[in-house]
């Protein structure tokens, strides 16, 4: 028996960049996930997910939590059970900040962006199925950028929406604007 596939379930997004050079200010950034009730979908979040926290339902976790990037493969991981989630939950929108940036880059020039941190990577898959990757050479100039958007539908699916979109602002705005309606 064959079953009828409804939407994605438990996805993964993980993220891998390089170490900041010796001497220098480490390169950390963090996976941030923002949950949006029905009544609101683009308003406050009902609540964040980030470093040193989980959902209060225990439907996203973040697995792995790196301050350098110190490691081999994917430095920080996020699950999301998506179906497990409650029916008032409508959208989730995941992003990639970074910490303390304006540490700048080492020389006292300014703002740390994606384009001073080598080897970024983030890979967003179901089980074995990629489903999206970038290198965040879009949004280069950034110091956050939303990375995906999980929509549920009316029939209660869920769907990958959305593409990387830049900011320039720091964690605490970040995590306040990140999934309002952006023009």
């Amino acid at each position: 028996m064959s079953g009828v596939r409804k939407g994605l379930a438990k996805v993964e997004i993980a993220l891998r960049w390089d170490p900041s050079p010796a001497g220098t200010p480490a390169n950390d950034l963090d996976i941030l996930a923002a949950v949006y009730g029905a009544a609101d979908p683009h308003g406050e979040p009902v609540y964040l997910v980030h470093f040193g926290s989980r959902a209060p339902d225990g439907t996203i976790t973040l697995n792995r939590d790196s301050q350098t990037g110190q490691g081999f493969g994917f430095d920080e991981v996020m699950t999301l059970e998506l179906t497990r989630m409650s029916s008032e939950l409508v959208r989730v929108v995941v992003g990639v900040v970074i910490q303390d940036a304006d540490a700048g880059t080492g020389a006292g020039e300014g703002v740390k962006t994606f384009a001073d941190i080598p080897g970024t990577g983030l890979r967003i898959r179901e089980g074995y199925t990629d489903l999206a990757e970038t290198d965040f050479a879009a949004v280069a100039g950034a110091t956050a950028a939303t990375v995906a958007e999980f929509v549920r539908d009316a029939s209660g699916s869920w769907s990958l929406e959305g593409a990387v979109r830049g900011f320039e602002t720091g964690p605490e705005e970040f995590a306040r604007i990140m999934g309002a309606v952006r023009s």
